[in-house]
């Protein structure tokens, strides 16, 4: 017997011996990162950024595989069943990270037990955006425009539950207004749609609307930061325009399976702090309409878990349903 337990003190030993070494190499062949949405969208264009920046420092590629469906739990519940070795890590949001728990009844993953968080990175307010064919210039012209013909106003996103969507639900409850929602399976195909006047209004990321914005087919209204972006600087805050309480942005995180070796979940950490700290990337996050941040995994953990919350509130206030 004792010879027994002396043998598996012995193999515990080696494993974290093992696990030592692994961290202290750590990284030694390029790093997968899964974006559970489809490339060219607004979160997919702000993490190359971060990660241009992480894979000069750390001297790996990190190499993006997008992974869209069921609104970002595809490629979520894919990432917590990696390996938990640091070579497989995860981008998710707002929606696969927090409204989703209320939104579908299996994930497929828990947003709170199956992942390692490293660091919030990007908060990406929403441009209140419409087509140049609608006859209104301000957000007070929009809110009346939708109040005098309930549900005719369509406005667009990447699918139900999105942040998009779910801006634009929860700007129905504070302004008072009924709107349609029309969902779309990626970016590409809502465009042509808002700049025809089909679908007429949106609550997008600025990347998404940045060309039409830029060419006179579309005109952004006001923007739910506390300021205004640096990006479109002569677009007031919706509190400028006059709306009090409503402020939802969407966020940016990076996380790994449960699991991974917390010496490696404090190196990523700390490479994402020294990019979030560079000044070429915060420019080049707020020309993308992002703020850069920087978070310690517990506190990142407790962010989801608060945003858990706040969202299940006003989804359940809009009865909004997906189906499963």
């Amino acid at each position: 017997m004792n010879r027994m337990v002396m043998a598996a003190a012995l193999a515990l030993a080696a494993l974290g011996t093992g696990a030592t070494a692994s961290a202290q190499t750590y990284p030694a062949r390029s790093i997968q990162v899964i974006v559970p949405f489809a490339g060219g969208s607004a979160s997919d264009v702000v993490l190359r950024v971060l990660l241009e920046r992480m894979g000069t420092s750390m001297g790996r590629r990190f190499i993006v595989e997008n992974r869209p469906g069921a609104g970002g739990n595809t490629g979520t519940a894919a990432a917590a069943k990696a390996d938990p070795d640091g070579y497989t890590l995860v981008m998710s949001t707002l929606g696969p990270l927090a409204a989703n728990k209320t939104l579908f009844r299996d994930l497929g993953y828990d947003p709170e037990k199956d992942f390692e968080p490293i660091s919030l990175f990007a908060i990406v307010p929403n441009v209140i955006v419409v087509s140049s064919k609608l006859p209104v210039t301000s957000l007070a012209d929009f809110v009346a425009y939708a109040k005098s013909r309930p549900k005719e106003i369509n406005y667009g996103s990447v699918g139900p539950g999105s942040s998009q969507h779910l801006a634009g639900a929860y700007f129905e409850q504070v302004a008072g207004i009924q709107m349609t929602h029309v969902p779309y399976r990626n970016i590409a195909q809502y465009v042509p749609d808002l700049i025809a006047g089909s679908v007429p209004a949106g609550f997008q990321f600025l990347p998404n609307v940045i060309a039409p914005l830029r060419s006179g087919d579309a005109r952004a209204l006001a923007v739910t930061s506390q300021q205004r972006m640096a990006a479109l600087p002569d677009v007031p805050t919706v509190a400028e325009a006059g709306i009090s309480g409503y402020a939802p942005s969407g966020w940016l995180a990076l996380l790994a399976p449960r699991g991974t070796p917390k010496p490696i979940i404090a190196r990523l950490h700390e490479e994402i702090a020294a990019a979030i700290a560079d000044p070429a990337v915060r420019d080049k996050f707020s020309e993308l309409g992002a703020e850069a941040v920087a978070t310690t995994p517990d506190e990142l953990a407790k962010f989801i878990s608060s945003e858990i919350a706040k969202w299940r509130d006003i989804i359940t206030t809009a009865g909004i349903t997906v189906a499963q």
